[in-house]
């Protein structure tokens, strides 16, 4: 069993449940995303690989997951980036934020996301069963795309894409 952290709306953990039953009645709980961008702010995208549990085979960004219990945020986001993308990097924490989607399969996303920043300049060593392809991206071009083809990109990415351009474009967080 796999089990994730339920939170309240402040983060507080309020229990543990099994990650498909959560996403299946829709419940509040902690995780993270990670956006790793070149030196030339260009942003590290990967496509879920088919067969994940729900979102597979769309864009997303660099790395998404739960932490376990017990564990340290920010560890926990290292290691999933390392068992994903095949590389470490120093990621800073940057901004979190609440969403909830309906997803395929009768789920649903709710999740408290806490959002880091890192910077990466080779080509990622992708674990297949997780990631099925990548690349590096121009946000200016990501976010075209994304306005015409919304259906190519998970609900996650869509929604936070937009504060995450905006920060990168303001030097709210400075790469490198």
């Amino acid at each position: 069993m796999n089990e994730i952290i339920l939170v309240d709306e402040k983060d507080n953990q309020i229990g543990l449940m099994d990650k498909l039953e959560v996403h299946q009645k829709g419940l509040l709980h902690r995780a993270f995303s990670i956006f790793i961008f070149n030196s030339k702010k260009e942003l590290l995208l990967q496509c879920r690989a088919a067969n994940k549990y729900h979102s597979g085979s769309l864009w997303s960004n660099t790395c998404c997951s739960h932490p376990q219990n017990g564990e340290n945020l920010i560890e926990a986001a290292k290691i999933r980036l390392q068992q994903e993308m095949g590389f470490t990097s120093e990621i800073k924490p940057v901004f979190t934020f609440i969403y909830k989607a309906q997803l395929n399969n009768n789920l649903t996303e709710h999740e408290f996301d806490h959002v880091f920043f890192g910077e990466y300049n080779a080509a990622p060593k992708i674990n297949t069963n997780e990631v099925s392809n990548w690349h590096y991206k121009n946000m200016d071009e990501i976010k075209i795309d994304l306005q015409n083809n919304p259906q190519n990109y998970t609900v996650w990415f869509a929604k936070i894409f937009d504060k995450v351009k905006k920060t990168i474009e303001n030097d709210f967080f400075e790469i490198g």
